[in-house]
């Protein structure tokens, strides 16, 4: 007679079967101990170990006995790690890339971080479905630069892992290669800037990122050293260091407000008594002028003196068509604040 011996499937490990009893909390809103033990081919009483492994980890598992109870998975008092499918992770991960190009405000920093991070760990099958997906994706909004994925990754990377990274840089000054120590991103006026240390020319130096291609990283670390604030260095050189004129405006109103009002890559902010002052950059000084008749408090200006003289002649235009019996004229052009150099 002949003997048949019986396969069954082999049993998982205790973390592999704590990782599925995880996902399968995920999966539904409740599960009763029996089906859990039957998914999972142990015991009940293995799940009630397994569950308060999990609550030892931070994830707040609920227990309700009685007709209709079971597990679920509750709202804790702090995140704990989260186990994502295949078609979840591609969700998340083209959620970021959309958050990182600045879709929703506020969150484009965070979420680089978050996507280099989840790129660490994403497969490679799963990395080219979040390409496919972001390539297959256009915005109508053409004044928005095009900021390429890869190198928002490779630059959070190298600032993560203090390691040098080389591109090459086109700006209007030229092309060329550079090296450069990363040290933080920067997203200001819907662009993206690297703040970093210019090895070759031994200084801090912003770079944006659209202006970049063939970013590297040939594997050489680096010890930090310290760095300026990175959010009032990028502010200054963005707002005036590139322009042809820089103006100190004093404005009476509190520097929040101000703040609010204009966007840091258009000019810094600083306390002034009971007002601020407004440092800012333009290369033409009639359109300055234009500009600041739309900021909505009293105002002087400091510096130059030709910014002064370009208010007063806007002011004599303005005032000499509201006369009646005045020429229209040719119309300003008032638009936003100003232009992203």
């Amino acid at each position: 007679m002949a003997h048949h011996r019986r396969v069954t499937e082999p049993k998982l490990s205790a973390t592999a079967r704590v990782l599925r009893l995880l996902d399968l909390l995920q999966s539904r809103p409740v599960w009763s101990g029996s089906e859990l033990a039957r998914r999972l081919g142990v015991s009940t009483r293995s799940i009630r170990r397994d569950i308060e492994l999990l609550r030892e980890l931070g994830y707040p598992v609920k227990a309700d006995h009685g007709a209709g109870g079971g597990y679920q998975l509750g709202v804790g008092r702090r995140l704990p790690p989260l186990l994502l499918n295949d078609d979840e992770a591609v969700a998340v991960a083209v959620c970021l890339r959309l958050a990182a190009g600045g879709t929703i405000e506020g969150l484009g920093e965070a979420a680089v971080r978050t996507l280099a991070k989840l790129d660490q760990v994403l497969p490679a099958a799963l990395r080219a479905q979040v390409d496919a997906i972001h390539h297959a994706t256009v915005t109508l909004d053409p004044t928005v630069p095009v900021v390429d994925g890869k190198i928002l990754l490779a630059l959070a990377r190298g600032i993560r892992d203090h390691e040098l990274v080389t591109f090459d840089y086109t700006s209007p000054l030229g092309s060329g290669e550079r090296r450069v120590e990363p040290y933080r991103l920067v997203a200001t006026m819907r662009k993206w800037y690297l703040l970093g240390y210019d090895v070759l020319r031994g200084d801090w130096r912003t770079f944006r990122l659209d202006r970049m291609s063939d970013v590297r990283t040939p594997g050489w670390r680096f010890r930090p050293r310290p760095a300026p604030d990175a959010a009032a260095y990028v502010g200054r050189e963005v707002s005036q260091t590139v322009y042809e004129h820089v103006a100190r405006i004093r404005i009476e109103a509190d520097c929040d407000s101000v703040r609010k009002a204009i966007p840091p890559g258009a000019g810094t902010v600083t306390p002034d008594g009971d007002g601020c002052i407004l440092e800012t950059g333009g290369d033409d000084l009639d359109e300055m002028a234009r500009q600041l008749a739309l900021v909505p408090w009293r105002m002087t200006v400091l510096d130059p003196p030709e910014l002064q003289q370009a208010m007063r002649r806007l002011g004599e235009r303005l005032l000499g068509r509201s006369t009646p019996g005045s020429s229209p004229g040719e119309p300003d052009e008032l638009g936003g604040w100003w232009s992203e150099q």
